[in-house]
């Protein structure tokens, strides 16, 4: 029977007739003893549907792992050392550090010499940045009002080791009890310091002139990271005047090397705990 192109039918599938063979092989499945598979291996097992793979090689058929993976994070160098000394094997692991991630990373199952390896199973420790070290960078090159700059050099006052930690408090002061002051110039002096002229209200002091001397830089002394090595950092006032209005702020002398300086202290410390060499990368 010919079907029509336009209005195809779908015939009914074709029964293919069991034959004495079939029923022999089905018995001999189903009467078959069971028996019991090892762990460790892959199997082919004959059912009346077709062959049958089971695989038996995952860990969970396996009372240890068949080898260690994971990667461990650590806030330290001492635990990053406790760590290492516990499971790494001289011959094959191998310790990174990244300056761009803040991170030093032990790769302990890596490729050895002639053999190749996992690769799965990681040490992270992740250097954390301080707050000072986060507060100070934040501001940076930023100007702000009068009272939010006071509050900053008032909040990280132990950080600054010059000018004396007295003298910047009472300018801190006196850039709060000033807001409301009308600030025409400013002018450089001999010393490099620099020294504004405003006004107060009329009813307050007459709108006779005042003064306030800024300085030049202050030096900070601070910890870039936990645990590292403190560094120093010179900060550049800056000021300006609009409409009256004085805002203040610092530029930071080059505080990527600072960083830098503090990162390879680190490093350092975790060479000297581990006795291995550390490169400079990320490990794949």
């Amino acid at each position: 029977m010919r079907t029509n192109p336009l209005n195809p039918t779908t015939s009914p599938p074709v029964q293919v007739p069991r034959t004495e063979a079939d029923a022999i092989i089905e018995t001999a499945i189903l009467s078959a003893e069971p028996a019991e598979l090892e762990p460790g291996k892959v199997y082919a097992v004959a059912t009346t549907a077709g062959v049958e793979k089971i695989d038996l090689t995952g860990n969970e058929y396996r009372d240890t792992p068949k080898r260690k993976t994971g990667t461990v994070q650590v806030r330290d160098v001492d635990s990053f050392g406790l760590y290492w000394d516990k499971h790494a094997d001289l011959d094959v692991a191998e310790i990174y550090a990244d300056i761009d991630r803040d991170q030093i990373t032990a790769v302990i199952d890596a490729h050895g010499t002639n053999e190749p390896g996992w690769r799965q199973h990681r040490l992270v420790y992740t250097v954390r940045r301080t707050d000072a070290w986060n507060t100070w960078l934040a501001a940076d090159g930023r100007l702000m009002g009068q009272t939010e700059f006071a509050e900053l050099l008032e909040a990280r006052l132990p950080d600054i080791a010059a000018p004396d930690g007295a003298d910047l408090l009472e300018l801190a002061q006196t850039f709060e009890a000033t807001t409301n002051a009308a600030f025409k110039s400013g002018s450089l002096l001999a010393n490099g310091e620099r020294q504004l002229v405003y006004t107060e209200s009329i009813e307050a002091s007459g709108g006779r002139g005042k003064q306030i001397t800024i300085p030049k830089q202050i030096v900070i002394v601070l910890s870039p990271y936990e645990g590292s090595a403190p560094v120093t950092l010179t900060a550049r006032f800056r000021y300006r005047i609009t409409d009256g209005h004085l805002r203040l702020g610092y530029v930071l002398d080059r505080p990527a090397e600072a960083l830098a300086a503090a990162f390879e202290d680190i490093v350092a410390k975790v060479e000297e705990r581990t006795e291995h060499t550390i490169m400079r990368g990320v490990p794949a």
